[in-house]
């Protein structure tokens, strides 16, 4: 059946995987499967804002800048700069393993939040986690640094199940003074779903509405976990505008079972912060929870 296109969707957030480079691997669950060899794509820094001016005028409030580790892209600063110009809110996504001045300069700034991921109170279950050894250490100190500076910082603590000691971080994170903290669980997309396709039962079912994922080659999908699903591209000067009025686009949005009343998925594609309530301590399921 085809889905006969409207106007371009209408956006609220949307989220720029800017990298596939990250220090960490994730070998049981990265969803984007970054790590050290991985590269920044084939996006340009005038492709980034080109997309970042066109979501403006599509009704985008906030913008994710996320990888991979956003901060090593080497035009991150300047993406956020021009971001900031745009009127936009920013939401940095990154591992806070290194974060040197420049980027605390960045992150400093009005508009502009920082999210991490700690996956537990035991540093070598959290190292064996992500892959990297000190990564603990790293994260966390640069969790208790960002509330030192002021930072507007929040975590999500991702639950890969088998005993982790998940509950055991949050508690530790809400310790250290960081006033939104979620318990989320891993979703079976890229490391995690070995090697099968996307199923829309790890989708929050929220998927493309209102908000979009533009991956590192430009492909436009729903979101970063559904990264399978996409609706065309922005590469070689395409529209964004152009893809979310197509009828490719619609067709994929439509394909996502959609559940009434359903919260956003944490950490990476939630649009807003005002769900899910971390201070509750409960967890935004994925659509095979209900």
């Amino acid at each position: 059946m085809t889905i006969a296109p409207e106007a371009p969707a209408p956006l609220r957030f949307l989220s720029l995987e800017i990298t596939g480079r990250c220090q960490f691997t994730c070998p049981s669950h990265c969803y984007a499967q970054a790590g050290p060899g991985r590269t920044h794509g084939s996006m340009n820094k005038a492709d980034w804002c080109r997309v970042l001016e066109e979501a403006v005028l599509l009704g985008a409030r906030t913008v994710q800048l996320i990888g991979g580790e956003p901060t090593l892209h080497p035009d991150f600063g300047d993406l956020v700069a021009h971001a900031l110009g745009l009127g936009l809110n920013i939401r940095v996504y990154s591992n806070s393993y290194r974060v040197r001045e420049r980027h605390w300069a960045v992150l400093a700034r009005p508009r502009v939040s920082l999210a991490t991921t700690v996956y537990s109170d035991d540093p070598t279950e959290h190292d064996a986690i992500t892959g990297r050894p000190g990564s603990h250490a790293a994260t966390v100190g640069n969790v208790a640094e960002a509330l030192r500076r002021g930072v507007d910082v929040s975590v999500t603590v991702v639950d890969l199940g088998g005993g982790q000691r998940a509950e055991q971080a949050r508690t530790a994170m809400l310790a250290l003074g960081v006033g939104g903290v979620h318990l989320d669980r891993v979703r079976a997309v890229g490391n995690a779903a070995r090697g099968n396709v996307t199923p829309f039962s790890a989708l929050c079912g929220r998927c493309g509405i209102g908000k979009a994922a533009i991956l590192p080659d430009g492909s436009v999908a729903v979101c970063e976990i559904g990264r399978s699903l996409t609706g065309g591209s922005v590469a070689a000067g395409a529209s964004l505008a152009d893809v979310l009025a197509s009828a490719r686009w619609a067709e994929v949005t439509a394909r996502i079972p959609r559940r009434p009343g359903a919260d956003p998925c944490a950490p990476d594609c939630a649009p807003t912060n005002d769900t899910c309530g971390p201070a509750k301590g409960d967890t935004c399921g994925p659509a095979e929870d209900e």
